[in-house]
Parts: structure tokens; C-alpha cells; sequence
């Protein structure tokens, strides 16, 4: 007999019995189904064997605990994803638990202490949970892009010891909606996650000017920025925390749909050259007024306002924090208010996600620049504007604006290398718009590194790693987008990067699951459309794939082969993955 250490999972599905009793059949074919379409690819995917199946469940064998939580994630998500709209008495629902341990192989089996926790731990999860050994757990934290909850001690059948435990958080890898049998309009709540956790509200316009609005979202865009620049934090992105703007506010709603245990929220009033902002720190669970405080000064002030209260809110959060983790908070991003002024009604259009206003703001960024030529945020924004241009065929992109875009980004870095803003929008204009990949890549990966919170960092250093045939990683920054914006109007862009990511992996469904939840969203996204069309027909649905690509070509009708290989950031073989599926759904050369 044969020793070795291994990360043993387990799983079964959460009321079989009960499952099998309704219908053996139906719940036959779909538990097979899941298996061939999801599970199966995925333990494959990470390196995983197959050690024995029993009906309802299976036992498999990872060389890592890394893998084999990465594995137990991707299917647990990928099974939410699939059970969406899926009556709740009818899903297949996997428990999954995770051990590290010695085990003793023996006749392509296991045994042993390793293969028994495993087995308990998966007792003790939660139907579409995983739950992981403290062994599994000192292993996996820093590498694995999850959050955990300590569930303490365990008593757990037939072991002698109680063993500590952990809950894998996965309450943010899709949209939050309504379940049935759940109050009119709630959504399901969002597991917390590890580290304190903040969304910024949009604040109150209290002016009596609806022109100035953008003024007061303003304040909001800065102050997210300056707490997500605090690493022990996790900060909801602005797009999803504006998406409550206009509504009455219910603080234990917006904890529940966000995932966060504090919310900021207060008021803004410009009047003439004086500015007073107010702002109150509430704790979501017990509705509790952790601190509010009113801030005076003139409108040249503005920036030491914000300063004063990004510290007080992470001061009334931890007091322990020390003066350097604030640091960047205090960077100014323009001695020139009029420039700023300019810069924030731009961001107010850009905002707005139409074809319109993505028009209107350049001008508006242009005179910030011109105010100030140093104004690196301005210059970020004329970046971003070309970037949601191509993206959304908004513009044409010729060499001239391959070249404008490329002096501007370089210009960017030189003027700030230490701003994560910065770095993601200089490194993503290289990557997506000058098609730099090896200069651009490596940019994201620095602005995630200074930012872990900056969402729109972890979507376009998604993108780049999708281009570098990085999958895993690619996956693992599309998920961690969702979560920290997971209102976010622009979330269908990650879901076509995990489309694209699992299409690449040979997980046809899967990428069409994740296809169908951006479509919801953007149905008119021509990438999502045609990716949906290529899933069809990789899965054999060629005349589904038919009628999905007719819709693709009317939305527009220059695609061909030809055109998109020479547009393509993806690697040769990638591409010609895609084109495969592009010939037998009835793509023209």
C-alpha cells in the first residue's frame, strides 16, 4: 500500500432522495447532464481524478489544495448559474467539502483519515456550498480569490477530534434576483466578505440646483476611490452603488444586495464658493450610526473635505490603521478646480452608457486637459473614452486613433506610475485599443496590485489574461469584477469574458450560461451575441447557433472570418477556435 498527501474532495447532491422520489428519471438525465456539461470539465480542467462515484455523488483526488478549491468553486457557480429561473424543488445541488490529509492508495483507491473528514465536511455544507478543512484553508488563502467564514471547532461523525472549519462564500457570482418563495422584490443576500466591507451611496444633491448633481456624484466617485485604495477594505464599485440613486433608501436592503456590513451615505451643498458636505456611517445588521460628522469649507477646499472624511470613516471602522495606509488617500488629482469641474460633468455623460453621451464627454474631458495639461485623471477619462468606443462600436478605430491613443497612454504613465485608476486605463487602452498586449498586460497586473478593489481593473486585467490564454486566472478576475460591482450596468462584460474564457476551456454550456446572463443585460453586445452563436454550435445546436448568429449579423453586418482574425488580440489557435464555430454557424470568409 502507497502514502501520500492529497486534497480529497467531496461531493453529493443536497436531497437526492427526496429528488428521486419526485421523478428518478428527470432528475437522472439532469444530474448527468451537469456532470458531462460542468463537472466533469471542471475537475478536469484542474487536474483533478475521479476516484469513484456513488450514485448522487463522487470522491476525487487533487495534487493541490489550490486546484481542487478552484475546482469546487467553478462548479459551484457554474451550478447557480445553470439553476437560474430553475424551479427550487427541481435543481441539482451539490455539497462539497475539501481536506487536506494523508491518505492510502491501494487498487486505485483511497483511504484513510483524508478521505473521512472530507466526507463530514461535506455533511456540513450547505446545499450549493463548499466547506474546507483549516488544513485546506491555510493553503488556499492568498491564492484562491475567495472569501471564507470561520465556523469554528466541528464536531464531526466518527473523528475523534473536533476539527475547525470554513464556509467558502459564494453569494456574489451572479446577479442578485428574487428566488421564489422570497419577499416581493428581496434578492437573495450576498455572503460577506472576509474584511470589512463598504458601499458609498450616492450622496444628496441638497443645492436646490439639479445642475450641480453631477457635482455631488462627484464627491461619491472621489471618496469610493480614496477607500478602495485602503487594501484591508472591500469597496463596492461606484456603478452598482449608484444604481439606488433617485430610490428610497432601505439600509438592510442594500447590505443585503451589495454584501457589505457598512454603508456611507450623506449630502452635498454648493452654494456660491462654499461647499458642505455631510456623512454618516451606518452598520447594516443592527442599523447602527457608527459616525457622522459635517464638513465646511470653500469650493478650493474640496479635496482636503474629501481627506477628512475618507479618514474619519476608516478611523471609525479601525482605529488601528496607521498613517501610511492612507497615504495615497491624500494625493490631489488637480490644483485646478475648473479643470476638475470640467472633468466631473464629463464623467456624468461618459456615465450614462449611451452613444450620445459618450459624445458629449470628450469635449468636457478636453477642456479639463487644456486647463490643466498635468490633469492625469482627465487624460484617464479621454482613455476610457476610447476604450468604451471601440468597445461598443461607438467609433471607428483607424490608425490615427491607434496612435493618439497609444501617446496617450504613454503620456499617462509618465505623469503617474502609482494610481491604479491610472495604470488600468493606460494599460487597458494599450492592450484593447493599440492591440499592445505585452506592454499592456503587465499594467493591469500592477493596477490590481495597487488597487485590489478596482473593479474595472479586475475586468480588463481579465480581458488580458483571456487574450494570453490564461484561463484560470482570466475566470478568477471576471468572478471578482461581479462581485465588487455586482449591480454594475456594465457586469455583461465580464460575463462575455467568461464566455469567452470557458468557450476557450471547451465548457460549451457553461459558456453559454454565463453568454445568456449578459445578453439579459445587453442584448444588443454583438460579442456576446456571436460568442453565443459559436457556443451553439460547439455543442451541436447548429441550427440554434443558425438563428443566434442571423440576430449577431443584423446588429452588424461587416463580420466575417477574415475581418475578425485581423482584428483579434487572441493567440492564433484561440482565434481558429473560434472560427470553427464561426464557419458551422454560417459565418462568410
Amino acid at each position: 500500500m502507497e502514502r501520500r498527501l492529497a486534497a480529497i474532495l467531496a461531493a453529493d447532491v443536497a436531497g437526492y432522495s427526496r429528488l428521486m422520489g419526485a421523478d428518478e428519471e428527470g432528475t437522472l438525465a439532469r444530474l448527468k447532464a451537469v456532470r458531462k456539461a460542468l463537472v466533469d470539465p471542471a475537475i478536469a480542467s484542474h487536474r483533478g481524478r475521479v476516484v469513484k462515484t456513488t450514485g448522487d455523488g463522487m470522491l476525487v483526488e487533487f495534487a493541490s489544495a489550490v486546484d481542487a478549491a478552484r475546482c469546487a468553486v467553478e462548479v459551484q457557480r457554474g451550478i447557480t448559474c445553470q439553476n437560474d429561473g430553475v424551479p427550487q424543488d427541481t435543481r441539482i445541488e451539490f455539497r462539497i467539502g475539501i481536506h487536506v490529509g494523508d491518505i492510502i492508495f491501494d487498487d486505485n483507491d483511497i483511504f484513510g483519515d483524508g478521505v473521512n473528514i472530507a466526507a463530514r465536511l461535506e455533511g456540513i455544507a450547505d446545499p450549493g456550498g463548499v466547506c474546507m478543512s483549516d488544513d485546506t484553508y491555510r493553503q488556499v488563502r492568498g491564492k484562491v480569490e475567495i472569501a471564507c467564514d470561520d465556523l469554528g471547532p466541528q464536531t464531526l461523525k466518527n473523528i475523534a477530534e473536533p476539527m475547525r472549519a470554513w464556509r467558502v462564500q459564494l453569494g456574489g457570482q451572479v446577479a442578485a434576483k428574487a428566488q421564489p418563495g422570497s419577499p416581493a422584490g428581496q434578492a437573495p443576500a450576498l455572503a460577506l466578505p472576509d474584511k470589512p466591507s463598504i458601499a458609498v451611496l450616492p450622496f444628496q444633491n441638497m443645492s436646490g440646483d439639479p445642475g450641480q448633481e453631477y457635482f455631488a456624484d462627484g464627491m461619491v466617485e472621489e471618496i469610493t476611490t480614496a477607500l478602495s485604495r485602503v487594501k484591508w477594505l472591500f469597496v463596492i464599485a461606484r456603478n452598482s452603488s449608484f444604481t439606488y440613486k433617485g430610490s428610497a433608501i432601505d439600509i438592510k436592503r442594500v447590505g443585503r444586495e451589495l454584501g457589505v456590513r457598512y454603508v456611507l451615505e450623506g449630502s452635498v451643498r454648493k452654494a456660491a464658493n462654499r461647499v458642505r458636505i455631510t456623512g454618516q456611517l451606518i452598520e447594516v445588521s443592527t442599523n447602527t450610526h457608527l459616525w457622522a460628522d459635517r464638513f465646511d469649507g470653500d469650493v478650493e477646499d474640496i479635496f482636503d473635505l474629501q481627506d477628512q472624511i475618507t479618514a474619519s470613516i476608516v478611523g471609525a471602522i479601525s482605529p488601528k490603521l496607521e498613517d501610511a495606509e492612507i497615504a495615497l488617500v491624500r494625493k490631489k488629482p488637480t490644483q485646478n478646480l475648473s479643470a476638475y469641474d470640467y472633468y466631473l460633468r464629463g464623467l456624468a455623460s461618459l456615465y450614462q452608457f449611451t452613444k450620445e453621451g459618450h459624445q458629449h464627454s470628450m469635449p468636457l474631458f478636453q477642456k479639463a486637459v487644456e486647463l490643466d495639461p498635468d490633469f492625469v485623471l482627465a487624460q484617464a477619462a479621454i482613455a476610457g473614452w476610447y476604450i468604451s468606443g471601440k468597445a461598443f462600436a461607438w467609433i471607428k478605430v483607424t490608425d490615427q486613433e491607434i496612435i493618439e491613443t497609444d501617446r496617450l497612454a504613454r503620456r499617462m504613465l509618465r505623469l503617474s506610475n502609482d494610481d491604479a485608476r491610472v495604470l488600468a486605463h493606460a494599460g487597458q487602452a494599450l492592450t484593447y485599443v493599440v492591440g499592445n498586449l505585452r506592454e499592456g498586460a503587465p499594467i493591469l497586473d500592477q493596477a490590481i496590485r495597487l488597487d485590489p478593489n478596482l473593479s474595472i481593473a479586475r475586468l480588463w486585467g481579465g480581458g488580458a489574461k483571456l487574450y494570453l490564454g490564461e484561463l484560470d486566472a482570466a475566470i478568477g478576475h471576471f468572478m471578482y469584477a461581479v462581485r465588487l460591482s455586482p449591480l454594475e450596468p456594465r457586469t455583461f462584460l465580464a460575463y462575455s469574458g467568461l464566455t469567452n474564457a470557458h468557450f476557450l476551456a471547451g465548457r460549451y454550456e457553461r459558456a453559454l450560461e454565463c453568454a445568456v446572463i449578459g445578453i439579459r443585460q445587453w442584448p444588443n453586445f454583438v460579442p456576446l451575441q456571436r460568442a453565443a452563436a459559436a457556443c451553439y454550435a460547439m455543442s451541436g445546436r447548429i441550427e440554434e447557433a443558425k438563428r443566434a448568429w442571423l440576430l449577431a449579423s443584423q446588429l452588424d453586418p461587416t463580420q466575417s472570418i477574415t475581418n475578425l482574425r485581423n482584428q483579434t488580440l487572441f493567440r492564433n489557435d484561440d482565434f481558429e477556435r473560434f472560427a470553427e464555430a464561426y464557419r458551422m454557424m454560417g459565418m462568410p470568409e
